[in-house]
């Protein structure tokens, strides 16, 4: 009777969860059959520990239940939770953590999976071995006399999780807020004198809805102020969701100071994409109220525009362009011939664009006299590897250029992807620390 219950219920329950997820969160539906994998992935693991909880004590039991079981009931909440509040309206920081919880749990559980499927692989193989050769008995003695390899398998797997789950608690609480500076001297063709030495401070992918406090805000704020820089640049991602997660940071993002300015562009979340608006015009306000917030921040937001800036012996062009994005997932909105409109004879021209995708795809191919590109989007993948000579990250999967300066010898000219300094999905960092950028001019001689 339990087993045709079973059979029943349980298509119901995956189907109802896509209908929910589709209807509250459209953006996140396509990663429904992953979800069911991380389930399947679950009971997997649950089958493996369940004779061991149940010889535990009743409220030892009880308690392992529960928290083994937490991220599951976290995800029910969530899609059950939007049906009510749309998740937009729930309070940032909540949010924050609670989807964060969620990852570090699933990724923790994922590790001990691994092992625990190499180790019925390995019995597998040696019944199967045990089956062919049935006069060999000597590995099974082998085996009886201690810890079976497959035993080890699973046990190495819980310390992984373990371990894996605390480093990503760390990287959550602790790495997150961890500003690291890095410098640059990118040498750009026809730079007029007079912009020798000209100071950037690029910052990107701020993610604002993610953020669980000022504090740390303020900490970067400092630390890009006291670089005196002849401008700051902003290159996308200022929020997760909606306009409204940036209100309670208009203040502090004010004080950021330049000599000749603070500019930004769009990134592929500003556009409110990810979010199920109850109508066209409620999209079209978040938009309205975002760019009326960097009027009131006082940063100059280049829609597919330029600014000139000129020392009276030469001229530097700053140019701006929309998201553009070599997945179709992500807009395509930038227009770089719209943007130079204007600034052709310009000699030295930089160009902001937050995916840096646009580079390779566009830019570099169509051979566009642009002497420096300024991007983010990647954020290093959050998770990574940076040493002397080794850099490493899940991130080269996915884009070819994805934290740094890369070059194209060739033509000399450079692309520059900011880390970011925010986070998205998972709210912490491991190995790849958030980044502030100081990039200082120097001319071809």
């Amino acid at each position: 009777m339990k087993l045709k219950l079973s059979i029943i219920f349980i298509p119901i329950l995956l189907v109802a969860g896509y209908l929910l997820l589709n209807a509250f969160l459209p953006k996140y539906s396509g990663q429904y059959i992953f979800m069911l994998v991380l389930f399947f992935a679950d009971l997997y693991l649950w089958s493996s520990i369940t004779k061991k909880i149940f010889s535990n004590t009743i409220w030892l039991r009880v308690l392992i239940i529960a928290i083994y079981w937490l991220p599951l009931a976290m995800v029910i909440v969530i899609m059950l939770g939007s049906v009510f509040v749309p998740i937009i309206e729930w309070n940032d920081a909540f949010r924050t953590i609670w989807f964060g919880v969620i990852v570090v749990f699933y990724i923790s559980k994922l590790i001990p999976v691994f092992f625990l499927l190499l180790a019925d692989l390995l019995r597998l193989f040696n019944k199967i071995v045990h089956l062919t050769y049935k006069d060999n008995r000597k590995d099974i003695v082998r085996e009886n006399n201690g810890m079976s390899r497959s035993k080890f398998l699973q046990y190495l797997g819980f310390v992984s999780g373990g371990l894996v789950m605390g480093t990503m608690f760390t990287g959550m609480f602790k790495w997150v807020y961890q500003f690291v500076v890095f410098k640059e001297k990118i040498s750009i063709n026809n730079l007029p004198s007079a912009f020798n030495g000209f100071k950037i401070v690029q910052i990107s992918d701020m993610h604002l809805g993610s953020w669980t406090t000022e504090k740390p805000l303020i900490q970067a704020v400092e630390m890009i102020n006291a670089m005196k820089a002849d401008i700051v640049v902003f290159t996308g991602d200022l929020v997760n969701f909606s306009t409204r997660e940036a209100y309670k940071y208009e203040d502090v993002l004010k004080n950021i100071e330049a000599k000749q300015g603070v500019f930004s562009i769009l990134g592929n979340h500003d556009y409110g994409d990810y979010v199920n608006w109850p109508d066209k015009k409620s999209k079209e306000q978040n938009m309205t109220d975002l760019y009326s917030l960097y009027e009131r921040m006082g940063w100059k937001l280049l829609n597919n525009e330029n600014h000139v800036f000129d020392s009276g012996n030469g001229q530097l062009a700053l140019i701006g362009v929309e998201n553009w994005g070599a997945n179709p997932r992500f807009p395509r909105k930038g227009d770089i011939d719209k943007a130079l409109t204007g600034v052709e004879d310009v000699a030295a021209k930089i160009l902001l664009s937050h995916d840096p995708s646009h580079w390779e795809k566009i830019i570099l191919p169509d051979n566009y006299d642009i002497a420096l590109t300024l991007a983010g989007h990647t954020h290093g993948f959050q998770f990574g590897y940076e040493g002397k000579n080794i850099k490493w990250s899940p991130a080269k999967w996915l884009y070819k250029y994805w934290a740094g300066l890369y070059s194209d010898k060739n033509t000399s000219r450079h692309l520059y992807v900011n880390r970011g300094i925010g986070s998205i999905g998972y709210p912490g960092r491991i190995g790849i620390l958030p980044e502030i950028t100081l990039i200082e001019l120097d001319g071809i001689v």
